[in-house]
Protein backbone atom coordinates (compact mmCIF):
# COMPACT_ATOMS: atom_id res chain seq x y z
CA UNK A 1 0.00 0.00 0.00
CA UNK A 2 2.82 2.42 0.60
CA UNK A 3 4.15 2.18 -2.93
CA UNK A 4 1.21 3.39 -4.98
CA UNK A 5 0.05 6.77 -3.70
CA UNK A 6 -3.58 6.74 -2.65
CA UNK A 7 -5.79 9.35 -4.31
CA UNK A 8 -5.62 12.38 -2.09
CA UNK A 9 -8.50 14.57 -1.06
CA UNK A 10 -8.92 18.33 -1.50
CA UNK A 11 -6.53 19.05 1.36
CA UNK A 12 -3.65 17.08 -0.15
CA UNK A 13 -3.78 14.07 2.10
CA UNK A 14 -5.20 10.56 2.04
CA UNK A 15 -6.86 10.52 5.44
CA UNK A 16 -3.51 11.13 7.10
CA UNK A 17 -1.25 13.96 8.12
CA UNK A 18 1.62 11.77 6.98
CA UNK A 19 0.82 12.96 3.45
CA UNK A 20 1.09 16.66 4.27
CA UNK A 21 3.54 18.74 6.30
CA UNK A 22 0.66 20.73 7.90
CA UNK A 23 2.42 23.97 6.91
CA UNK A 24 -0.88 25.81 6.36
CA UNK A 25 -3.22 24.05 8.79
CA UNK A 26 -3.67 20.54 10.17
CA UNK A 27 -3.89 18.25 7.16
CA UNK A 28 -3.19 21.06 4.70
CA UNK A 29 0.24 21.87 3.32
CA UNK A 30 3.00 20.65 1.07
CA UNK A 31 2.68 17.04 0.00
CA UNK A 32 5.20 14.65 1.52
CA UNK A 33 5.97 12.17 -1.25
CA UNK A 34 7.04 8.69 -0.25
CA UNK A 35 6.10 8.97 3.42
CA UNK A 36 4.36 5.94 4.91
CA UNK A 37 0.76 6.59 5.90
CA UNK A 38 1.12 5.67 9.57
CA UNK A 39 -2.27 6.92 10.83
CA UNK A 40 -4.49 5.58 8.04
CA UNK A 41 -6.33 2.44 9.21
CA UNK A 42 -6.50 0.48 5.96
CA UNK A 43 -7.98 -2.58 7.66
CA UNK A 44 -10.95 -0.73 9.12
CA UNK A 45 -11.59 1.04 5.82
CA UNK A 46 -11.52 -2.29 3.97
CA UNK A 47 -13.83 -3.88 6.55
CA UNK A 48 -16.50 -1.31 5.61
CA UNK A 49 -16.73 -2.63 2.05
CA UNK A 50 -20.34 -3.47 1.17
CA UNK A 51 -19.48 -7.06 0.29
CA UNK A 52 -16.67 -8.98 2.00
CA UNK A 53 -17.91 -12.35 0.77
CA UNK A 54 -15.39 -12.63 -2.11
CA UNK A 55 -12.51 -12.21 0.37
CA UNK A 56 -14.13 -14.68 2.76
CA UNK A 57 -14.50 -17.19 -0.07
CA UNK A 58 -10.87 -16.69 -1.08
CA UNK A 59 -9.66 -17.35 2.47
CA UNK A 60 -12.27 -20.08 3.09
CA UNK A 61 -13.62 -18.44 6.24
CA UNK A 62 -16.82 -16.59 7.12
CA UNK A 63 -17.38 -12.84 6.85
CA UNK A 64 -17.22 -12.18 10.63
CA UNK A 65 -13.74 -13.76 10.64
CA UNK A 66 -12.66 -11.50 7.77
CA UNK A 67 -13.95 -8.46 9.66
CA UNK A 68 -12.11 -9.54 12.82
CA UNK A 69 -8.87 -9.89 10.89
CA UNK A 70 -9.15 -6.56 9.07
CA UNK A 71 -10.03 -4.58 12.19
CA UNK A 72 -7.12 -6.14 14.09
CA UNK A 73 -4.46 -4.49 11.92
CA UNK A 74 -4.49 -1.00 13.39
CA UNK A 75 -3.32 2.34 11.92
CA UNK A 76 -0.28 2.35 9.68
CA UNK A 77 -0.27 -1.40 9.11
CA UNK A 78 -1.19 -3.70 6.24
CA UNK A 79 -0.97 -7.42 5.49
CA UNK A 80 0.10 -7.90 1.87
CA UNK A 81 0.54 -11.66 2.27
CA UNK A 82 -2.88 -12.55 3.73
CA UNK A 83 -4.30 -13.35 0.31
CA UNK A 84 -1.26 -15.51 -0.46
CA UNK A 85 -0.75 -17.66 2.67
CA UNK A 86 -3.93 -17.05 4.69
CA UNK A 87 -2.01 -16.37 7.91
CA UNK A 88 -3.96 -13.69 9.74
CA UNK A 89 -2.29 -13.89 13.14
CA UNK A 90 1.17 -14.62 14.51
CA UNK A 91 1.80 -17.58 16.83
CA UNK A 92 1.55 -15.21 19.81
CA UNK A 93 -1.96 -14.19 18.73
CA UNK A 94 -1.02 -10.71 17.52
CA UNK A 95 -2.00 -9.52 14.02
CA UNK A 96 0.24 -10.63 11.15
CA UNK A 97 0.01 -7.20 9.52
CA UNK A 98 3.28 -5.24 9.28
CA UNK A 99 4.14 -1.56 9.49
CA UNK A 100 3.92 0.30 6.19
CA UNK A 101 7.45 1.18 4.98
CA UNK A 102 8.34 4.53 3.42
CA UNK A 103 8.95 4.70 -0.32
CA UNK A 104 11.73 7.30 -0.18
CA UNK A 105 15.49 6.76 -0.06
CA UNK A 106 15.45 3.59 -2.19
CA UNK A 107 17.88 4.67 -4.93
CA UNK A 108 20.69 2.11 -4.99
CA UNK A 109 18.82 -0.30 -2.70
CA UNK A 110 18.46 -3.80 -4.13
CA UNK A 111 15.31 -5.16 -2.47
CA UNK A 112 12.44 -2.98 -1.41
CA UNK A 113 10.36 -4.68 1.31
CA UNK A 114 10.93 -5.96 4.83
CA UNK A 115 11.48 -9.52 3.61
CA UNK A 116 12.96 -8.72 0.22
CA UNK A 117 10.23 -10.05 -2.09
CA UNK A 118 11.74 -8.05 -4.93
CA UNK A 119 12.66 -4.65 -6.32
CA UNK A 120 10.64 -1.42 -6.38
CA UNK A 121 9.17 -2.43 -9.74
CA UNK A 122 8.33 -5.92 -8.49
CA UNK A 123 6.43 -4.56 -5.51
CA UNK A 124 4.56 -1.98 -7.56
CA UNK A 125 3.30 -4.76 -9.85
CA UNK A 126 2.45 -6.98 -6.86
CA UNK A 127 0.45 -4.26 -5.12
CA UNK A 128 -1.27 -2.95 -8.25
CA UNK A 129 -2.36 -6.36 -9.54
CA UNK A 130 -2.94 -8.46 -6.43
CA UNK A 131 -3.79 -5.94 -3.70
CA UNK A 132 -5.49 -3.02 -5.47
CA UNK A 133 -6.77 -5.39 -8.18
CA UNK A 134 -5.88 -3.16 -11.08
CA UNK A 135 -6.03 -4.67 -14.53
CA UNK A 136 -2.60 -5.89 -15.57
CA UNK A 137 0.17 -8.43 -15.23
CA UNK A 138 1.97 -9.89 -12.23
CA UNK A 139 3.94 -13.15 -12.34
CA UNK A 140 5.97 -14.93 -9.64
CA UNK A 141 6.09 -18.72 -9.83
CA UNK A 142 7.61 -18.82 -6.31
CA UNK A 143 4.11 -18.15 -4.97
CA UNK A 144 2.52 -21.27 -6.46
CA UNK A 145 4.00 -23.43 -3.68
CA UNK A 146 0.87 -24.97 -2.05
CA UNK A 147 2.67 -25.47 1.26
CA UNK A 148 4.00 -21.96 1.76
CA UNK A 149 1.33 -20.07 -0.22
CA UNK A 150 -1.82 -22.19 -0.25
CA UNK A 151 -4.20 -19.34 -1.09
CA UNK A 152 -2.09 -18.05 -3.97
CA UNK A 153 -1.60 -21.58 -5.30
CA UNK A 154 -5.31 -22.32 -5.57
CA UNK A 155 -6.35 -18.82 -6.71
CA UNK A 156 -3.44 -18.61 -9.19
CA UNK A 157 -2.87 -14.98 -8.23
CA UNK A 158 0.83 -15.68 -8.75
CA UNK A 159 0.03 -15.59 -12.48
CA UNK A 160 -2.27 -12.60 -12.90
CA UNK A 161 -2.91 -11.63 -16.54
CA UNK A 162 -5.51 -8.87 -16.67
CA UNK A 163 -6.48 -7.50 -20.08
CA UNK A 164 -5.91 -4.84 -21.23
CA UNK A 165 -2.69 -4.48 -19.26
CA UNK A 166 -2.92 -1.04 -17.61
CA UNK A 167 -0.18 -1.69 -15.05
CA UNK A 168 2.96 -2.75 -16.90
CA UNK A 169 3.23 0.39 -19.10
CA UNK A 170 3.37 2.53 -15.94
CA UNK A 171 6.04 0.60 -14.03
CA UNK A 172 9.11 2.25 -15.56
CA UNK A 173 7.90 5.80 -14.95
CA UNK A 174 6.75 4.95 -11.45
CA UNK A 175 10.12 3.40 -10.63
CA UNK A 176 11.96 6.46 -11.97
CA UNK A 177 9.78 8.74 -9.85
CA UNK A 178 10.16 6.71 -6.67
CA UNK A 179 13.93 6.31 -6.93
CA UNK A 180 14.20 10.09 -7.29
CA UNK A 181 12.67 10.69 -3.84
CA UNK A 182 15.47 11.27 -1.30
CA UNK A 183 15.19 10.33 2.35
CA UNK A 184 14.29 13.53 4.23
CA UNK A 185 16.80 14.88 6.76
CA UNK A 186 15.81 14.95 10.40
CA UNK A 187 14.40 18.41 11.26
CA UNK A 188 16.58 20.66 13.37
CA UNK A 189 15.66 20.39 17.02
CA UNK A 190 14.08 16.95 16.64
CA UNK A 191 17.03 15.13 18.22
CA UNK A 192 20.03 15.73 20.47
CA UNK A 193 23.02 16.19 18.15
CA UNK A 194 25.58 15.37 20.85
CA UNK A 195 23.85 12.08 21.64
CA UNK A 196 23.51 11.36 17.91
CA UNK A 197 27.24 11.91 17.46
CA UNK A 198 28.01 9.39 20.20
CA UNK A 199 25.58 6.98 18.53
CA UNK A 200 27.32 7.59 15.21
CA UNK A 201 30.66 6.62 16.70
CA UNK A 202 29.14 3.35 17.92
CA UNK A 203 27.34 2.83 14.61
CA UNK A 204 30.53 2.85 12.56
CA UNK A 205 32.81 1.64 15.35
CA UNK A 206 32.38 -0.77 18.24
CA UNK A 207 28.76 -1.79 17.48
CA UNK A 208 29.71 -2.50 13.83
CA UNK A 209 26.24 -1.53 12.58
CA UNK A 210 27.79 -0.20 9.40
CA UNK A 211 29.02 -3.70 8.54
CA UNK A 212 25.51 -4.36 7.19
CA UNK A 213 24.10 -0.82 7.10
CA UNK A 214 26.85 0.28 4.73
CA UNK A 215 27.09 4.08 4.24
CA UNK A 216 25.79 5.93 2.32
CA UNK A 217 23.07 3.42 1.34
CA UNK A 218 22.85 2.05 4.90
CA UNK A 219 22.10 -1.40 3.54
CA UNK A 220 24.40 -3.87 1.77
CA UNK A 221 25.29 -3.18 -1.86
CA UNK A 222 24.32 -6.51 -3.37
CA UNK A 223 22.05 -9.20 -1.97
CA UNK A 224 20.90 -7.53 1.24
CA UNK A 225 19.10 -10.46 2.92
CA UNK A 226 19.76 -12.33 6.16
CA UNK A 227 18.40 -15.51 7.74
CA UNK A 228 16.30 -14.82 10.86
CA UNK A 229 18.82 -16.64 13.05
CA UNK A 230 21.58 -14.34 11.82
CA UNK A 231 19.86 -11.30 13.28
CA UNK A 232 18.30 -12.93 16.35
CA UNK A 233 14.60 -12.60 15.52
CA UNK A 234 11.81 -15.10 14.92
CA UNK A 235 11.13 -16.35 11.41
CA UNK A 236 7.36 -15.76 11.19
CA UNK A 237 7.37 -12.88 8.70
CA UNK A 238 10.40 -14.25 6.85
CA UNK A 239 8.57 -17.53 6.32
CA UNK A 240 5.74 -15.60 4.63
CA UNK A 241 8.17 -14.48 1.94
CA UNK A 242 9.60 -16.59 -0.89
CA UNK A 243 13.02 -15.45 0.36
CA UNK A 244 12.49 -16.78 3.91
CA UNK A 245 14.80 -13.95 4.99
CA UNK A 246 14.83 -10.36 6.22
CA UNK A 247 16.25 -7.39 4.34
CA UNK A 248 18.77 -5.05 5.90
CA UNK A 249 16.62 -1.93 6.09
CA UNK A 250 18.25 1.19 4.63
CA UNK A 251 18.66 2.89 8.00
CA UNK A 252 18.97 6.42 6.66
CA UNK A 253 18.79 7.80 10.18
CA UNK A 254 22.30 6.39 10.44
CA UNK A 255 23.38 8.99 7.89
CA UNK A 256 23.12 11.74 10.50
CA UNK A 257 24.73 9.60 13.17
CA UNK A 258 27.64 8.63 10.94
CA UNK A 259 28.55 12.18 9.97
Amino acid sequence: MAWLRLDQGPHGRAGSRARSDDSFAPGIGRRLDGWANRDLDVGVITSLAPNLQPLADLLRVDVPTVTKVLTSWGPGKYDAELDKDGKAFRPDGKPAATLLPPAFGLAGVNLATWTGFGSVTYWNAYVAATQMHGVGTYVDARLKDPQQFPVAARSESWNTRGKPDRITPKLASLQFYQLAIPAPPAPDGSYDKAVAARGGALFIGKARCSTCHVPPLFTEPGHNLHAPADIGVDSFQADRSPTRAYRTGPDRAGEDRAR
